[in-house]
C-alpha cells in the first residue's frame, strides 16, 4: 500500500476496499488476496465478525463437495426448482444460477487454499422438505470448531458469541454436540462427552481465562479471520466507512473514520459493502416492519454496529433496494433475558419449539401455528395472527414440568441446572395449575385450559389434529427421537406449568440493495454502478423474501463475497491466481 497524509488526513491505495467483517466482506477479502490483489478491511466496531461470529455457522450451499462426498443425491436443477418455488414472483433467476454454480466453488477453494473447514448436516433438512426441489438433508454445512489458541493476541479481537446462547460461556455446538448435552442423564456416552467438554472448558478458563473451544458461527469468523491473517489482509478496527468516493460516476474507493481522522481510500477495483444490512436501523425497520410502528418493538440479536450504513452510502451513489419483499428480514422469535447488569440479552428459539410438550399460544390462549416449523414460519404466522390487533405482537411458549427439565425452555436450562435464576428474574413463569398459569400471564383461564385440553387429546396418541407437528422431516430433526410414535409431541400433564415470552426478532434483514449475478450494486435503471459491490445482508436476499433452509444467509453472502473478488480481479487482470 501507498499513500501519503494531506490535510490533516492519510490517503492510502489498494485493489479492493471492503466495509465488514462478516462472512460476506471476509471471503471477498480472502478471495482478492488469493488473486493477488491488496486488501483492505474496514470494521466499524472494534470486534470482527459482525453477525457471523454470533450465529450458527451454517452455510446452505446445495451439491456441496462434502454432500457429493456422501452420497447425497442432489442436483443443481433440484436447487433451482425449490428457489424458484420459495422465491415465488420474486425468484432471481440469473442470481440463483450464478450462487448455485459458485457455491461448490467457493467452498473447494477456500478448503484447499485457506484454514475454512467444514462439516455436512447429512439430516439437517431444508425447512419446506415436501416443496419441490427440496431434500430431507444434506444441503447445509458448518465451519469445523476452531482452537482459539491459533488466533494468538487476535482472539480479543473476535466478537464473542451471544452470552445466552452458551452455558457458563462456554460454546455448545449445534447437532450433535447440543443432542450429547440434552442427554446427559440419560446416557453414559452422552454424559462422557459432556465431561470432556466441560473438562476442556475449565483447563481453558484456568490457563487462558476464557474458552478456546470455538464452534459454530464464531468457529467461522475465528477461521476466517485467521486466514486474512495467514493472506496477509489488511484489518482495520473501529473504523467505518463514512462516504464513498466516486469519480466520473465510478466507485473509486472510500473515506474511512479512522481513530479520530478522516483517511481516504482510493480503491483501484472498487469497494464491497459487507456491512450487515439494517437490523438495527430504527428508522428503516419502523418503515418496513409491520409490527415496529416506532422501530423499537422488535429485538435483535444481529450485532448492534449493524445500523444500515453500507445500504444508504450505496443509495447516495444512485442504488436502490428491494423494499418490496413479504418478508423484509429473516424473522426468528425472542424472548428477553434479564442480565446481572441490568441490561436486558435476547434469546433466538430455534430448538425447543419442535421438543415434544412444548407449545405456543398468542394472546387470546389459543394456538396459532405448527410450533415445530422454522422460526421464520414461526413468526410469520405470528404476525398474521395479530395483523390488526392493538399491543405487543408476541406470544407465549408453555410447558409441563416434565418437559421443561427435559430439554428446558429458552434460556432456562434443563435438569441439572437450576430454574431458581430463570424464575426469580421473571423471565420463565410458574403455577401449579394451566388455569392459574393463565392467571399469571394474562390469559383468559378457560379458554387456556381449553387450548391445552384440545391438544392434550391428540398429544397422546402422538398426534396433532390441528397443526400437524412432527409431520416434515424438518420437525422431525428438531424433535425427540426417543418419543414415539411422534418426536415433536407429547402431552401437558405434569404440574407445575411454565411459560415464557416470546416477541418477533430478526437473524438480519432481507430487503437490501439490488444487486446482479456478479453483486455488482445496481441504481434506478438497474444498471451496474461501476465499481460498487454489496454481498450479505446488505444485499438483498435472493430467497424472495423466504427462507428455505439452514444457511440461506452465510451460504449466499460467501457466496458471492467470492463472485464480487473474482469479477474485481477479473477486471484489474488479476483472476489467473486462482486456477492454480
Amino acid at each position: 500500500m501507498a499513500g501519503a497524509p494531506t490535510d490533516g488526513q492519510d490517503s492510502v491505495t489498494v485493489d479492493l476496499l471492503v466495509a465488514g467483517s462478516g462472512a460476506g466482506g471476509m471471503a471477498a477479502a480472502l478471495t482478492a488476496r488469493l488473486a493477488g490483489l491488496e486488501v483492505l478491511v474496514v470494521e466499524k466496531e472494534p470486534l470482527l465478525g459482525g453477525t457471523t461470529a454470533r450465529s450458527g455457522g451454517w452455510l446452505w450451499i446445495p451439491c456441496s463437495p462434502h454432500a457429493r462426498r456422501a452420497g447425497i443425491a442432489d442436483s443443481k436443477e433440484a436447487a433451482r426448482c425449490y428457489l424458484q418455488h420459495e422465491a415465488g414472483n420474486h425468484f432471481d433467476a440469473a442470481r440463483v444460477e450464478a450462487f448455485l454454480e459458485a457455491g461448490p466453488r467457493m467452498v473447494e477453494l477456500f478448503e484447499s487454499r485457506t484454514r475454512l473447514r467444514f462439516v455436512l448436516g447429512p439430516q439437517f433438512s431444508d425447512y419446506h422438505p415436501n416443496a419441490p426441489g427440496a431434500l430431507p438433508g444434506g444441503r447445509s454445512i458448518c465451519a469445523e470448531p476452531f482452537d482459539g489458541r491459533l488466533l494468538g493476541a487476535d482472539l480479543g479481537l473476535l466478537r464473542p458469541p451471544l452470552p445466552e446462547l452458551t452455558l457458563f460461556g462456554m460454546m455448545i455446538g449445534s447437532g450433535k454436540e447440543l443432542t450429547h448435552f440434552f442427554n446427559v442423564t440419560r446416557s453414559p456416552v452422552s454424559a462422557a462427552q459432556v465431561v470432556r467438554f466441560l473438562a476442556r472448558y475449565g483447563r481453558d478458563r484456568l490457563v487462558h481465562g476464557r474458552p478456546m473451544r470455538l464452534t459454530n458461527g464464531n468457529a467461522l469468523a475465528a477461521r476466517l479471520l485467521a486466514s486474512a491473517r495467514d493472506l496477509g489482509v489488511a484489518i482495520r478496527t473501529s473504523a467505518p466507512l463514512v462516504e464513498l468516493l466516486v469519480e466520473g460516476g465510478r466507485v473509486v474507493g472510500g473515506i474511512v473514520q479512522d481513530a479520530g481522522r478522516r483517511s481516504v481510500i482510493h480503491a483501484r477495483g472498487g469497494v464491497v459493502l459487507a456491512t450487515g444490512g439494517f437490523p438495527h436501523d430504527l428508522t428503516r425497520r419502523a418503515r418496513l416492519y409491520p409490527h415496529a410502528p416506532t422501530g423499537r418493538e422488535h429485538g435483535s440479536p444481529a450485532a448492534e454496529g449493524n445500523t444500515g450504513d453500507g445500504i444508504r452510502l450505496a443509495e447516495a451513489a444512485g442504488a436502490v433496494t428491494a423494499d418490496e419483499l413479504p418478508a423484509p428480514a429473516a424473522w426468528v422469535p425472542v424472548s428477553r433475558v434479564p442480565r446481572p447488569d441490568g441490561s436486558v440479552g435476547l434469546f433466538p428459539h430455534f430448538v425447543d419449539r419442535a421438543k415434544p410438550g412444548v407449545i405456543a399460544v398468542d394472546d387470546t390462549g389459543q394456538r396459532f401455528v405448527n410450533e415445530a416449523d422454522s422460526y421464520h414460519d414461526f413468526c410469520r404466522a405470528l404476525l398474521a395472527r395479530c395483523r390488526g390487533r392493538p399491543g405487543e405482537v408476541g406470544a407465549w411458549l408453555l410447558a409441563d414440568h416434565a418437559t421443561v427439565r427435559r430439554y428446558g425452555l429458552g434460556w432456562a436450562k434443563p435438569f441439572p441446572m437450576p430454574l431458581g435464576p430463570a424464575l426469580r428474574s421473571g423471565y420463565l413463569r410458574r403455577a401449579a395449575t394451566i388455569g392459574e398459569l393463565a392467571r399469571t400471564i394474562g390469559l383468559d383461564p378457560a379458554r387456556l385450559e381449553a387450548t391445552v385440553a384440545r391438544y392434550n387429546e391428540g398429544a397422546r396418541r402422538g398426534e396433532d389434529p390441528e397443526f400437524g407437528r412432527g409431520s416434515t422431516a424438518y420437525n422431525r430433526y428438531l424433535g425427540d427421537p426417543a418419543v414415539r410414535p411422534n418426536p415433536c409431541v407429547a402431552p401437558l400433564e405434569k404440574p407445575p406449568f411454565y411459560a415464557v415470552r416470546v416477541v418477533i426478532g430478526d437473524l438480519g434483514s432481507f430487503a437490501g440493495l439490488v444487486t446482479d449475478a456478479a453483486a455488482r450494486v445496481l441504481d434506478r435503471d438497474r444498471r451496474p454502478i461501476p465499481g460498487l459491490y454489496a454481498v450479505g445482508n446488505d444485499m438483498a436476499s435472493i430467497m424472495g423474501g423466504n427462507y428455505p433452509g439452514g444457511g440461506i444467509t452465510l451460504g449466499p453472502a460467501m457466496t458471492f463475497g467470492y463472485l464480487a473478488a473474482l469479477d474485481v480481479a477479473r477486471r484489474l487482470g488479476r483472476a489467473a491466481p486462482l486456477a492454480a
